[in-house]
This record gives structure tokens, sequence and C-alpha cells, in this order.
């Protein structure tokens, strides 16, 4: 007989002993949370060349398999990269600590005093593709909130997130704690993430985040509640009273500072009263960047060498040089494109016109919804949060970036005095 543990013995061993761990950080102080963070940024710098050795594996294994632009570029790590996720944990350590937060709620005729506190959720699966980084922010933040974090990588980058995990786990127990309160799944066996997923006794939500046949895999088959990071079909929507110079600015930071991120524009949506003037602007600009056009019926002729879109086959998410163009009739029009084709993670109006902006903003649902600024600012960090896990495009429990906060939940405290219900 085989002593070889089984897929379902794995998982269910993985998830009690991150329940256990996480029992161990849940009411940890913000003193010695800091310190065991400081620790793990320490680390990872101290480890960088290991972790350069591990990611230039995994980058030749990528490339051997054909893995395509967005994606490498998601993988590849180099120094500044690294130094960056150092001070991303940094970050997380400046930043006010939820757990134990309390606010009074009522109180009540009969000498009650109702609270709320903020307690950290228990145990996170995070589900992820080529993204390295990932280990360690989410790592740090799920530490940082009191949570053990399970990280099930992709096969992609799996090399290089467990010599991240390794350093993290170096820093951990020199802080005098469990190295399961940050797990990293040491296959990337899609039978044993299946069986993660049900492992509702032990593992308290799971985060998903990657291409969308991830999503929908772990969203049909988790007995688990799942928050969706869907994929980022991002928009620009160029009102009459823009600021065309603004517009251009905001499209091409948009669409070409970084192509293969989820905040990246992938629709232009232009006013049909200044598209004359501004869709040539953009087709110049664009050409520049070498930027491929999928253009509707209505603004194929101000391009060169523009593929034609029909009007129902919008909302692609391209993750490189390449951008779908619509001339809209109004405003209305805009908003009932953006209905049928976002994705609901980042929309953006650009206008002058307050009253039109400030309607935008009621009437689109997005996670991240922005007036005259760039959809790349959509990110935890830009947004004052420190690193994120993701950005929800689910609605429950929480939407768009998720910080610290966003991996709490809040419980009732209730104190009396020997109070009695009749």
């Amino acid at each position: 007989m085989s002593n070889q543990i089984s897929n379902s013995e794995l998982a269910t061993e993985i998830s009690k002993r991150a329940a256990k761990a996480a029992r161990s950080i849940a009411t940890l102080s913000t003193e010695d949370k800091n310190a065991a963070l400081q620790r793990m940024a320490d680390a990872i710098r101290a480890q960088q060349e290991k972790i350069l050795l591990a990611n230039a594996e995994d980058l030749r294994e990528g490339e051997a398999k054909g893995l395509d632009a967005a994606m490498m570029d998601r993988l590849a790590l180099d120094a500044d990269r690294i130094e960056d996720m150092a001070k991303a944990i940094e970050e997380i350590i400046a930043l006010p600590d939820p757990v134990g937060e309390s606010y009074l709620l009522e109180e009540r005729p009969n000498g009650m005093r109702i609270d709320k506190m903020r307690i950290p959720l228990g145990v996170i699966c995070m589900i992820y593709e080529a993204r390295p980084n990932v280990t360690a922010d989410a790592g740090a933040l799920c530490f940082k909130s009191g949570n053990a974090v399970i990280l099930r990588c992709g096969r992609e980058a799996i090399g290089t997130s467990k010599v991240i995990a390794e350093a993290m786990h170096s820093a951990i127990e020199a802080s005098g704690l469990p190295k399961d309160v940050v797990t990293v799944v040491p296959t990337p066996d899609r039978d044993l993430m299946a069986e993660l997923l049900k492992q509702s006794d032990y593992i308290d939500l799971v985060i998903p985040r990657g291409g969308e046949g991830l999503i929908h895999y772990v969203s049909d088959n988790s007995k688990i509640p799942v928050i969706q990071h869907y994929k980022g079909v991002c928009h620009l929507y160029v009102d009459k009273d823009a600021d065309l110079d603004k517009a251009l600015a905001l499209l091409l930071n948009g669409k070409t500072q970084r192509t293969g991120v989820c905040n990246a524009l992938e629709g232009l949506l232009v006013h049909s009263e200044v598209a004359d003037k501004f869709l040539p602007m953009a087709a110049t600009a664009l050409a520049e960047k070498n930027v491929k056009i999928h253009a509707c019926s209505g603004s194929l002729e101000y391009f060169e060498d523009a593929e034609h879109i029909a009007d129902d086959a919008f909302g692609e998410e391209y993750l490189a040089l390449e951008i779908a163009v619509r001339k809209v009739n109004d405003y209305d029009h805009a908003v009932e494109h953006l209905h049928q084709f976002s994705s609901g993670h980042t929309d953006v109006i650009c206008t002058e016109n307050e009253q039109t902006a400030r309607k935008f903003i009621a009437d689109i649902d997005s996670a991240v919804t922005m007036w005259n600024t760039s959809s790349r600012f959509s990110d935890g960090g830009q947004l004052g949060l420190g690193a994120e896990i993701g950005i929800s495009t689910s609605k429950l429990h929480a939407y768009g970036p998720m910080g610290l906060q966003s991996l709490t939940t809040e419980k009732f405290v209730v104190t009396g005095n020997g109070q009695v219900r009749s």
C-alpha cells in the first residue's frame, strides 16, 4: 500500500494547520505584527538574489510554454520590483491596524451598551496565476489584518513564490509564530485546488485572481464564499464638454503606461459632438504608440489600419496595445454601452461639466468610478490603502481595491450589568 498522501488529505492538513495558526495571530498586538512584517520586508531584500534565480527559471519555462506578453510581464521580477515588494510591506506597517477597532452603536433603554468591533475573517485562500508579487502582498496584508492565508499560485510562478514564502517564513518563525500563517500550496495541481475549495470547516474566504477561466472555475466549484476579482474591461468616456488635451493624456496613460494590468483602458467612448476633433488626435497619438484599434462603424474613418468591430463585440480585455473605440451619440448612449460591456472594474469620464460628472458617478456602478483622472490610479496603493489583495468586482462583502479593512468583518459586543430578558 502506498504511503503517499492524497490530495484530499493534503488539502485538509494544509487548511487545519492554517486555521490553528490563525488563532495565534488573531489577537496579536499591532506592535508585534509590525515588527514581524518588518522582518519579512528585510528577509525579502536579503533573499533578492535567490528570488531572482527562481524567477529566471520560471521565466524560461514560461517562454518555452509560449506564455503571452501580458502574462510574462506579470511574472517577471527584477531588483526594482523586489524592492517594491519590500516597500509595499513597509507601507502596510505604516497603515492603521483595523483589528480591534470598535464604535458605539447604541445604548439601550435597559442600560445595555451595543458596540461593533472589527475582527479578522480567519483563513483566506488566495488563488492566483503568474503574479509572484501577490505572494508577498497577500501574505503581508492577511498577516496585518490578523488572518492566516493559504496561497495557491499557478504553475507559471510557483518556483518564485516558494522562495518568497521561504523568506517570509524565516521572518515569521523569528517572531515566534507558526509559519503556517502564510502557506504556499506546494503544487499547482488542479485536483489539489479543487480539494481546497471544499475545506469550508477551516477556510473562511476564497479570493481568485487571474484569468476568466480561473475565476469561473473557482466560483463554480467552491463550497466556501468567493470574492471575485474579475477581468478589468475599463473605459474612458470623452464627454462633449471634455478638455480634449486632458482626455488625450488620460487615454495615453490609461492604455499605454502599462498594458498587462487590470486597470489599463480597454475601451474608448467619444461623444459625437467632439469626435471630429478628438478622434484624429487620438488616432495620431495611439499610432505613435503602436496601439491596434478596433473601431466601430462611426469611428473607423478616423484611423488607418483599424479593424472594424461589430456593435455586439465590445467587452474584450486585451491586456495589450489594443483598444476598442466607439463613437456614441450622446451621454445616454455611453451609459448604455457601459452597462452592457463594462466588467464593473473601473470606468472614467472626462468632462468639465460637473453636473454631467456627478450624473455619471451616480449612473455607473463600477467598483471605481473616476472623473478626470487616469484609470491607472485604480489601485490600492494609489488610493491610500497600501498594498492591495486585489480589486473585487463582487459587491459582497468588499467592492473595489481590497486593503486591510476589507480583510476583516465586524462582530457585536454587548455589555450589560446583569440584564435579563422578560
